[in-house]
């Protein structure tokens, strides 16, 4: 079989990056391993407007802006709820904090000013710092003339922000506990860091991109299921086993199968390391590039945890968070290699149609993928599970008895069963020297890939885990400019 260009990985970014080539005309087919499992999504991201353009497929999509966005556990009998409307949230804090509770809208107004400057930079490629074409230049130009439309307040909110830690942040503008518990979680979801580690500001004000004023965590959407169920592209569920490369060209991808379809134009969302040191013979690519590919961070610390129950438990969702100190110590167990005894939970109540019962999907973070002196086993999982239950009952009394059946995946199930590489579901992680024009790393912040023909599409590339689609889109935008550029060369 022929075709010119393949796109390799079912999820959303590649499911994207396929529709819009397909759409500008490419021959194209898509090859995904199937995934045995569905994880436990809690939080899927920010949709930017130039990610799903075709108007059939826009018509399908959903997205849930639950309402309050946060419940946050402070005992058995009471709850801090956080909503849509900054001045709900800000009369739900002044029962904890008057003081936190006037400072609240300045908060969320300078937050959100500041998440419009991410959006900006993450619904295109990544700038290059160090280019010279005129594009590139006319690109920073752009960056610059949103920085100034900050005013002076803003860009020094910006550079301050960048590096702090959320800790650090939170502390200057609140003293409750309970409410920088609840937004530093933000600061570390999906981090191998606590709320003391510099740069979680930066990850809490990704997780704000594109959400209204006051709203610090992200919606869910049916994005994969509507991009999934459309006729614009050929899905084959088939795993990739070679990308072969000849001449430092792309010229096929080998099935599992032993099916080998010829290709000019291969895009691929697996993780860069996999796609580089896997799928091609590294020996193709210079070994100082090979390093720095080696030593993208991954590391995944987030089990997902699903209970079978027969009774509301009365929420729809509930996180445990309820200090940075809280957060912190249960960071100190995930970075010696250990369980945390108390993990930052977010829990999500679904109803199961047509049934009495019901399920309850949990983050459990943190739950490191590299344990110390053992590994993931039977007992580990349920040592996890057993830690999840009683800490939710601490706050929910009557879920213990509730629960039918219990099923977990720890960070190697991930890895094996969705392609998380360490169980990490951004693919790399969203720290600050990973970010941006270094994501994943400087070589690869531009989609391209050294070998020609090849690009990158998936949650490791700009602007990162969080933000669906997007680095499809922008992979996508770059091939066509690329494409564009060479046709008129000949």
């Amino acid at each position: 079989m022929t075709a010119r260009s393949i796109v390799i990985g079912g999820g959303v970014d590649e499911l994207v990056a396929a529709h819009q080539l397909a759409r500008a005309g490419h021959d194209l087919v898509v090859v995904a391993a199937p995934r045995p499992v569905e994880t436990a999504t809690l939080h899927v991201g920010w949709i930017p407007p130039n990610v799903v353009r075709d108007p059939a497929l826009h018509a399908e999509l959903r997205i849930d802006t639950a309402d309050p966005w946060a419940v946050a556990a402070l005992s058995a009998s009471e709850r801090l709820e956080l909503f849509n409307d900054t001045r709900r949230s800000a009369d739900a804090i002044r029962r904890l904090s008057p003081r936190d509770a006037q400072k609240w809208p300045e908060f969320c107004r300078r937050m959100h000013a500041l998440a419009g400057m991410l959006a900006t930079l993450y619904a295109e490629p990544p700038p290059d710092p160090l280019a010279r074409a005129p594009g590139e230049f006319w690109h920073l130009a752009r960056v610059a003339l949103r920085m100034r439309g900050l005013h002076k307040q803003g860009i020094e909110d910006l550079l301050r922000l960048m590096p702090m830690s959320i800790a650090d942040l939170l502390d200057e503008w609140f003293e409750s506990d309970a409410l920088k518990g609840i937004l530093g979680a933000a600061g570390v979801m999906h981090l191998c860091q606590g709320p003391r580690s510099g740069g979680t500001a930066f990850n809490f004000l990704h997780h704000h991109v594109g959400s209204a004023p006051g709203v610090f965590r992200q919606p869910l959407s049916n994005i994969h299921h509507v991009l999934s169920a459309s006729r614009g592209v050929q899905i084959r569920d088939v795993d990739v086993a070679q990308i072969r490369v000849d001449g430092g060209r792309v010229r096929a991808v080998v099935l599992a199968n032993g099916e080998e379809i010829g290709a000019s134009l291969v895009v691929c969302g697996v993780h860069p390391r996999r796609t580089l040191l896997e799928l091609i013979d590294p020996v193709l690519l210079d070994p100082q590039f090979v390093r720095a590919v080696q030593r993208i961070r991954s590391r995944g610390v987030v089990a997902e945890v699903t209970l079978t129950i027969d009774d509301d438990p009365g929420f729809s969702t509930l996180s445990i968070a309820p200090s940075l100190d809280y957060l912190e110590r249960a960071y100190d167990h995930a970075k010696y290699g250990r369980i945390s005894t108390e993990p930052f939970i977010e829990a999500r109540y679904e109803k199961v149609h047509a049934s009495e019962r019901g399920q309850v999907r949990i983050h459990a973070q943190y739950a490191p993928h590299a344990l110390d002196g053992a590994g993931w086993d039977t007992v580990q999982c349920d040592k996890l599970a057993r830690t999840v239950v009683d800490r939710l009952s601490e706050h929910v009394p009557r879920l213990k008895s509730a629960v039918l059946e219990q099923h977990v995946l720890a960070p190697p199930d991930l890895e094996a069963l969705c392609g998380f590489p360490e169980g990490q579901r951004y693919h790399a992680e969203l720290a600050l020297d990973q970010a941006l024009w270094m994501r994943p790393v400087p070589e690869l912040a531009r989609y391209r890939t050294p070998v020609h023909g090849l690009y990158l599409c998936g949650p490791a590339m700009h602007p990162g885990g969080g933000i669906p689609g997007a680095a499809g889109a922008n992979a996508a935008r770059i091939i066509m400019s690329h494409s564009r550029k060479q046709e008129r060369n000949e």
